[in-house]
């Protein structure tokens, strides 16, 4: 059998090497996926994700994901950059006010990050063609 590396932070639990007492729960968090990422469209069966009945904003009609703003491991939103370098969102569940200020802080690190750089989504799911319209 012939053996691989692996850093200590990767192993799993009891592991040589590995933290003893490993803390699961990363705390709380929000990111802004891109259109068409693999955490989005890694899975046929999305529900312990994405409520069913929010598919049809976040996915065109070939099944490409948009771009999604998600709060500790669920999708709760999509997000866009408009023409100017704008970047706009929209949450589509209420996870409370903790869930709102990260997105909102996570939006203003994306629009400085994106400054320079422009976006533009070439499978706009139908809530990212509206978000760059209207906001």
């Amino acid at each position: 059998q012939e053996g691989g590396w692996l850093l200590a932070e990767d192993a799993g639990p009891g592991a040589p090497g590995a933290d003893p007492d490993p803390d699961p729960d990363p705390g709380p968090w929000a990111a802004f996926l891109p259109g068409l990422d693999p955490a989005t469209m890694g899975w046929k069966h999305r529900d312990f994700y994405l409520d069913p009945g929010l598919r049809p904003l976040l996915f065109d009609t070939a099944g490409n994901g948009g771009p999604t703003v998600w709060w500790r491991g669920e999708i709760v939103g999509a997000w866009a950059q408009r023409r100017d370098g704008e970047v706009v969102w929209r949450l589509l569940a209420d996870r409370g006010a903790e869930a709102r200020a990260a997105v909102e802080a996570e939006a203003a690190r994306l629009q400085g990050w994106m400054a320079e750089h422009g976006l533009v989504s070439s499978f706009p799911a139908p809530l990212t063609a509206e978000l760059v319209k209207n906001g």
